[in-house]
């Protein structure tokens, strides 16, 4: 059974938590994802599901692509930002 781990900000900012993940003993081995990345242990969960269903693997590519669309429209909302600098 794979195992993710998803290390907490609770102490240490959260580094604490992501060294206790990191070092498992031999024969445990564990995904770990970024401190509170549990938006991305969950998408590595359903890839991990996707490579045994076609209907996971499509809805996570229809999910991905939705994403992507996101970025895009976001980076042309930021392009349209416009500045005035002060130099005194």
């Amino acid at each position: 059974m794979p195992v993710i781990g998803v290390p907490i900000n609770a102490s240490f900012d959260g580094m604490d938590a992501l060294l206790a993940i990191v070092q498992m003993p031999p024969g445990i081995p564990v995904a770990t994802v970024a401190v509170n990345g549990a938006m991305n242990a969950a998408i590595l969960a359903v890839q991990i599901l996707a490579v045994g269903d076609t209907e996971i693997a499509e809805r996570l590519t229809t999910y991905k692509e939705s994403l992507k669309t996101k970025i895009v429209e976001a980076d042309a909302k930021l392009g349209t930002i416009k500045y005035t600098y002060k130099t005194n």
